[in-house]
């Protein structure tokens, strides 16, 4: 099995979930990455403040339906987890279809989708059914039935900590909160689980890299209110999310704009020869804002494929298991490896022969132009880069940028004059 494919079996594993802000659905999520990497989970109790927000009661349901007066499911959520409004409150009454429609919710201009709807922080409910199912509800009598439970007991999210050789971290946040939707929710998860397994492989990681998978927004406040001093250790991150579609990967920067984070994923795209595009920061989207809000600022972007809310299949139904494929999952975490390899490899030296050029040919690092082929003049361009610029400032990363070469080359220009001791 490839990796991609791999990586879309656990997002056909975890489908079926019911997974919401808080509840049982997410632990049973976790519980199932646990099986790949030793996630820890951690819980936040209900009515703990956190900033300006309040932990929510936690929420749990077990079956939900609209029954017709001949006593048949027509809205069953055993069939799908998206036919309820999450987080709403129980209901066991019989009601008129006027008295129903105000609780129900279509997409006209998609009647053959379930729209996902939440209600978390008032307590409501409602039903989602597709269009074509609502107008032919006839007039009568329904019985309605929401077996739901909103009681004390906490938030809870996933953690799990791969040390490198510095306390300095790399932040990876993926949301959990979402139910059966694959590409706004699932690919995130996945690409994060098989990342940190990657990223295991590696012995000599320079970055602590730390995975939160975290319910969107809340989870993120919480954590960020209980680790305000931690943040500190925060070199770079990054929020995945939606990266499992058949559009362009996108990297929405960070709100500093031009961190090192933003420069290294910047680079990775470019590099890695794919069609794609690089957004500026805004404030709304994912857990970015929460990360990059004023008070933190930190360096944490955000990679995508199409951006949220701007494919027809988001939020709805039809964000499903065939709306994911490996080859673009599988290409996402090919570009999280290129992009931690550019930010683990960019480091800062300084020329030990720094008044005029050091004689490279008698040091067998330099031909006569002209006279090599065309890769290998590429190689000694950039060894004069590195060399005019490692001057205690400017780092590998920073020079790619300026001369316009890719950073892998300018690596290896690095790597050549280190091993002859004239960067150190």
């Amino acid at each position: 099995m490839t990796t991609g494919n791999a990586m879309h079996e656990l997002v056909r594993q975890l489908y079926p979930i019911t997974r919401s802000i808080t509840g049982n659905g997410v632990r049973e999520t976790l519980q199932h990455i646990a099986e790949h990497i030793p996630v820890e989970l951690h819980e936040v109790a209900t009515g703990t403040n956190v900033f300006d927000w309040t932990v929510p009661k936690e929420w749990n349901i077990a079956d939900a339906y609209i029954k017709n007066e001949q006593g048949e499911r027509i809205v069953d959520f055993k069939k799908s987890n998206l036919h309820v409004v999450s987080y709403s409150v129980p209901v066991k009454q019989m009601m008129s279809l006027s008295e129903l429609r105000p609780h129900l919710f279509s997409l006209p201009e998609y009647p053959d989708r379930i729209p996902y709807r939440t209600s978390y922080y008032s307590e409501s409910w409602g039903f989602c059914l597709r269009h074509e199912d609502l107008v032919k509800l006839p007039e009568g009598t329904y019985e309605v039935c929401i077996d739901s439970k909103l009681s004390d007991g906490s938030l809870t999210y996933g953690e799990y900590v791969l040390q490198g050789e510095t306390e300095e971290e790399i932040l990876i946040s993926s949301h959990i909160c979402h139910p059966s939707l694959a590409n706004d929710n699932l690919s995130g998860i996945v690409l994060a689980t098989f990342l940190a397994k990657a990223l295991q492989l590696n012995p000599h990681r320079k970055y602590t890299y730390r995975f939160l998978f975290i319910p969107g927004t809340i989870g993120s406040i919480a954590w960020l209110a209980t680790h305000q001093e931690h943040v500190k250790k925060i070199m770079g991150g990054l929020v995945l999310t939606g990266v499992g579609d058949s559009g362009l990967l996108h990297y929405k920067k960070s709100r500093m704009g031009n961190s090192r984070m933003d420069a290294a994923a910047t680079a990775a795209l470019q590099e890695s020869g794919l069609p794609h595009g690089v957004l500026d920061f805004s404030p709304f989207g994912y857990d970015e804002r929460q990360y990059c809000s004023p008070g933190f600022n930190l360096p944490v972007g955000s990679l995508m494929r199409t951006p949220h809310g701007t494919y027809a299949e988001y939020h709805t139904s039809a964000d499903n298991i065939d709306f994911v494929s490996p080859k673009s999952l599988e290409e996402g975490l090919a570009l999280c490896q290129r992009i931690f390899a550019i930010f683990e490899g960019d480091v800062v030296y300084r020329n030990q022969f720094p008044f005029c050029e050091p004689q490279l040919g008698k040091r067998g690092l330099y031909e006569a132009m002209g006279q090599v082929p065309d890769e290998a003049r590429q190689l000694q361009l950039a060894m004069l880069w590195v060399l005019n610029l490692s001057d205690g400032e400017h780092s590998l990363l920073s020079i790619a940028q300026r001369s316009g070469m890719e950073f892998s080359l300018i690596r290896k220009a690095a790597n050549l004059l280190v091993e002859h001791a004239i960067i150190l």
